[in-house]
């Protein structure tokens, strides 16, 4: 039987009087991911980092080691590490939930990092089953802040299956406004046989959300290339064709495209100027 995951976080969930012990999960791991060390390209030993003091250049112990705030150019603030813990939130250890957001209303730009939320034991389960089903009910999410890595965070909660999933909130002041990047994109009607075309092929290709199915293709690579040379072998790959950047007749691109997958076009539609 596979061990339970290991809990990033322990605390209790509260909406009014309401309360539960929960714990927290991370959604991403990378367990399976290749991890590269760095190493002497002479030797082939590992190499390790250290701290150095940029002007005596001698190496700095983990002791003689303290944070700085840089207020003037070469002018810095140090802060204690028993500074920065004095600071920590009230809530360090509670999911005190603010207010509660229509999920159909969260902007997905500032999901950032996600996490699995569960009971912490068994008399925590009913409060947290009712508070689960009854914002599921509502189509509700929750809204929060989590102490976590020693940072507060902002969080959105929402039911997902039989348990909830929390994930961080980004601050607005850390994204771009889209009509910085948009202004500039046209709008409004497009030829009619045009959509009709691209709506075909949308619908041939039509499938289901599923994960399963997702590749990462760099990591696949790096994985053969590794295992490549664990065998004392060599792997030719061709660089892969760049597309081309400008569409000259957008309605033949798609009717070619229809059919390669096999579907027959209804009418004609005009020719489309070059991008």
């Amino acid at each position: 039987m596979a061990s339970a995951p290991r809990a990033a976080w322990k605390g209790f969930l509260r909406v009014g009087a309401v309360s539960c012990g929960v714990k927290i999960v991370g959604v991403v791991t990378e367990a399976e991911k290749i991890h590269f060390n760095v190493l002497n390209r002479k030797t082939g030993n590992r190499v390790r980092s250290i701290y150095v003091d940029e002007e005596t250049d001698e190496e700095v112990s983990a002791e003689e080691q303290i944070k700085g705030w840089e207020a003037d150019k070469g002018d810095y603030i140090e802060v204690e590490s028993d500074e920065i813990k004095a600071l920590k939130l009230t809530s360090e250890h509670t999911l005190d939930v603010d207010d509660f957001v229509p999920i159909a209303d969260i902007d997905t730009r500032y999901l950032e990092k996600p996490y699995y939320l569960i009971p912490a034991d068994k008399p925590s389960m009913e409060a947290f089953a009712v508070l689960r089903d009854a914002m599921a009910n509502k189509k509700m999410a929750a809204r929060s802040c989590v102490v976590m890595y020693q940072h507060g965070h902002e969080v959105v909660i929402q039911p997902y299956g039989k348990g909830m999933l929390m994930s961080w909130l980004r601050p607005h002041n850390q994204t771009v406004s889209e009509s910085s990047v948009f202004d500039d994109l046209p709008s409004g009607k497009q030829d009619k046989e045009l959509m009709e075309i691209a709506g075909l092929l949308i619908d041939k290709k039509l499938t289901t959300f599923d994960t399963s199915n997702f590749e990462d293709r760099y990591e696949e690579a790096l994985i053969e290339m590794i295992d490549a040379k664990r065998k004392g072998k060599k792997i030719q790959r061709k660089a892969p064709q760049a597309p081309k950047e400008n569409v000259v007749n957008l309605a033949e691109v798609l009717r070619k495209s229809l059919e390669k997958e096999g579907i027959k076009s209804k009418g004609k539609a005009r020719k489309s100027k070059a991008a």
